[in-house]
């Protein structure tokens, strides 16, 4: 369901002599959309609180629209950023803001400790703001649809989503005896939109029978790919939850039709499949790099999972400067892994590679870009580059 529309109006006379009156509004009755309307009498002082997860304590996501403020000096104050799930967030950060929903643009922002300040004058009468590029269902289905086009892809439906959405996977191979079975899901959190924008970039390359590493791949491999775990979330404006109010990523130990049908769904098929490489695409509220966090602390984890992360993460780095191993979590103590995890659950109980990649909602600070910070091209270039990381590590499984 979407949340219940936002709209209110805001009057201001404008000094001109025929008197007309500029109108203003809010709204976010839409796709993803995620705000709550507390005082917007005055452009300069427009008040506004960030909506919870249905089901759920969580807190972040933001996605509204600005109508009529065209050439107006807007000041934006979300209320309750304090109160969000990852304050840290906010340090540091600026908001992305669109004027037509493809091309996304970051504005001036900025965090008291208490509230998120956006001041933005509008060159046009309409402006969409959000706390990250957003991913419409509606892209999310032309994605898979154009998928299955190709020669080499199959599109398959595993079940529904708590909410009746089509849960699809993708099957991208050209053989029919498969060395090795790559898995890699994205978007378990659904506010972190970054992950799918990584998912189109992987799968437009995968399936580009002029690029040689892709051709080479599909010979020896097979890709099952799920470009959104959490399309409920997606539609609803959600940080982490599905429709439920279940942290998707902390389910993969017991998931139950119920509450998590989406990695029931996965994990069912998954262990049908076999797994040699898991990937699980995610992003990163605080910190300003794109790592990966490996399987250090699940009980099985030795010396050959640690060579195989490593080789990874090096190659990743060779491959591009966006990629990089000095900031990212801490290692968990050995036995202390967390196996309600997708990766960690994967990488103990298949004993394969299993690494969860995070991107930044802020900006990439080894390549900033002061206009747009981290971005839907640079997701995208960052799953296109997976390719070669993959072939470089595939014989050596």
């Amino acid at each position: 369901m979407l949340r219940s529309s936002a709209s209110l109006l805001i009057c201001e006379v404008l000094k001109k002599p025929e008197g007309n009156k500029k109108v203003v509004s809010i709204s976010s009755n839409f796709d993803s959309g995620n705000i709550e309307i507390v005082e917007a009498s005055n452009h300069k002082d427009i008040q506004l609180k960030i909506g919870h997860d249905s089901h759920s304590e969580f807190l972040q996501w933001f996605h509204f629209r600005l109508q009529g403020g065209q050439g107006l000096p807007c000041k934006i104050r979300l209320l309750n950023a304090g109160e969000s799930t990852y304050t840290e967030g906010w340090v540091n950060y600026q908001a992305c803001a669109s004027y037509d929903g493809k091309d996304w643009f970051r504005v001036k922002t900025a965090y008291d400790g208490k509230e998120l300040v956006i001041d933005h004058q509008p060159d046009y009468d309409s402006v969409f703001y959000a706390y990250f590029a957003p991913y419409s269902f509606e892209r999310h289905l032309n994605l898979v649809n154009t998928a299955q086009l190709s020669s080499i892809c199959k599109l398959h439906l595993l079940g529904q989503t708590v909410d009746g959405r089509d849960l699809n996977m993708l099957e991208v191979s050209a053989t029919s005896k498969p060395e090795k079975n790559i898995w890699i899901i994205a978007r378990q959190h659904p506010g972190e939109t970054m992950a799918e924008w990584y998912m189109e970039g992987l799968i437009n390359s995968l399936l580009d029978s002029n690029n040689s590493v892709a051709r080479a791949l599909v010979k020896k491999a097979r890709f099952f790919l799920v470009p959104s775990m959490n399309p409920d979330g997606g539609v609803r404006g959600h940080l982490r939850a599905n429709a439920a109010g279940a942290n998707l990523n902390r389910e993969w130990m017991e998931p139950s039709l119920e509450k998590s049908p989406e990695v029931y769904h996965v994990r069912k098929k998954l262990t049908e499949t076999g797994v040699d490489i898991f990937l699980d695409i995610h992003g990163d509220e605080a910190i300003p790099y794109n790592f990966a966090a490996g399987g250090a602390g699940i009980p099985s984890y030795n010396e050959k999972m640690a060579k195989l992360e490593s080789e990874f993460v090096n190659k990743y780095m060779e491959i591009t400067p966006d990629f990089q191993d000095t900031h990212g979590y801490p290692k968990a103590e050995p036995g202390k892994a967390n196996l309600t995890v997708a990766s960690n659950y994967v990488a103990e109980h298949f004993k394969c590679l299993a690494l969860t990649i995070e991107q930044p909602f802020k900006d990439d600070l080894n390549n900033p870009d002061p206009h747009k910070g981290w971005s839907p091209e640079r997701a995208k270039n960052l799953g296109s580059d997976l390719l070669p990381v993959i072939y470089s590590v595939l014989p050596k499984l």
